[in-house]
């Protein structure tokens, strides 16, 4: 349908693999040089300006959906470009002027250089709007809808949401042409949450938290882990908690300059990390291979941010663990998620470090301790990976997603 050109809004959970459902038929019409030379395309349709753009609202999934749209496009030499703020200026106005057939941004610097004159959308065939209901939470759309107001009318629009709010609807209905709404479910999935992801959910004191979370990421089987704070004081303070206790721990939250947030997040893929700590805007649509178990180290504000980060285990099929954690002031906020969401968590079973249930529910080993064993200590750790200078930008930079 993508293929055909028709205009598609597609609403799934998170985890589904809709990056490659707008990204192949995006690559697809997109014309490159082998196209003429097969007698595809005619010469006059090849162009150095992009001729198609995905909009998404955070720097990581920016550059997620590039690393992935360029390894789809490797056959075809798509030429695929992240855009977004944090970064120089320099080296992104430079890729635009030697040409490139696909822009990945988050909307304030794609505003910034399409205003500048320096990204030139006039030849934009095909848009995506990715995650169209997170740019609503981080107050992006105004910006978003400007910039569908530089593009040519004649266009195709692809919208992605998890959830469909009314902004999202009114956005599609003024800017789509009878769009076909695609929805993304498992046969067996019929809750707001997805069917594999084994979800715990303790009332847990503020003070016993790290010994609780040092503890389940000592469970067997435990993969990757990420951890998830309401603030940036407390995501940075678990992080250097759990670094004194032995674990190879990073942190991605919004105090953290890009070149650091990136660092964490390369270890974290790479495997020299196996814990991230982060906040929820800095999280978004980050889609990492081998995440086993989610904790929520505090009460998430609201059923949909909970559902986002639990999301990022039991992705594409694999089966996962999310364990929340409730403070005793937190309870009315979790029994709001839980009414809404449907759960069976209303009153969170009071635990503590050294409860009998958290050892069986979670497979942790009689026996451990809050401090991982020296002979456990097997990752590279966060200094392995190499920081990368960003050429960073300081305020004028800091519009192109936050968090």
């Amino acid at each position: 349908m993508a293929l055909s050109g028709s205009d598609v809004i597609g609403q799934a959970k998170t985890g589904t693999g809709k990056t490659l459902g707008f990204g192949l038929p995006l690559l697809e019409r997109v014309t490159v040089p082998a196209d003429v030379e097969a007698g595809r395309a005619e010469p006059e349709l090849l162009t150095d300006a992009p001729q198609a753009l995905v909009v998404v609202p955070t720097r990581e999934l920016c550059q997620q959906v590039t690393n992935d749209l360029l390894t789809a496009g490797k056959v075809r030499a798509v030429r695929v470009l992240a855009i977004y703020g944090g970064r120089a200026y320099e080296p992104q106005v430079e890729a635009l002027k030697k040409g490139v057939d696909v822009v990945v941004g988050t909307p304030g610097r794609l505003l910034d250089l399409a205003g500048q004159k320096k990204l030139r959308l006039s030849a934009v065939k095909s848009l995506v709007l990715d995650e169209a209901d997170e740019m609503l939470d981080l107050g992006f759309l105004p910006d978003v809808e400007k910039i569908i107001q530089m593009l040519p009318a004649k266009r195709q629009t692809m919208l992605f949401s998890a959830t469909m709010p009314g902004q999202v609807i009114s956005l599609a209905r003024r800017y789509m042409s009878q769009p076909t709404h695609i929805r993304a479910t498992a046969p067996d999935d019929e809750g707001a949450t997805v069917a594999n992801i084994t979800q715990h959910v303790f009332r847990a004191h503020s003070m016993d938290k790290p010994e609780v979370v040092a503890r389940v990421l000592q469970a067997e089987g435990r993969g990757l882990a990420m951890i998830f704070c309401r603030t940036k004081r407390t995501a940075a303070d678990i992080a250097d908690q759990l670094s004194q206790r032995g674990f190879a721990a990073g942190s991605v939250h919004g105090d953290l300059g890009q070149g650091a947030r990136e660092q964490a997040l390369r270890a974290f893929r790479n495997g020299k990390v196996d814990v991230l700590v982060c906040t929820d805007v800095a999280a978004r649509g980050i889609d990492v291979e081998g995440v086993t178990h989610v904790i929520n180290y505090q009460s998430p504000e609201d059923e949909k941010t909970y559902l986002h980060r639990i999301g990022r285990t039991g992705r594409a099929g694999a089966s996962g663990t999310a364990v929340t954690l409730v403070d005793w002031d937190d309870i009315p906020r979790w029994q709001l998620i839980n009414k809404a969401l449907d759960l069976p968590f209303s009153d969170p079973e009071e635990t503590y470090s050294t409860s009998e249930h958290l050892y069986e529910l979670l497979n942790i080993p009689e026996g451990i301790t809050g401090i991982l064993p020296r002979a456990e200590r097997t990752r590279a750790g966060l200094d392995a990976e190499e920081i990368e200078d960003l050429g960073e930008t300081g305020p004028r930079g800091a519009r192109g997603g936050r968090g």
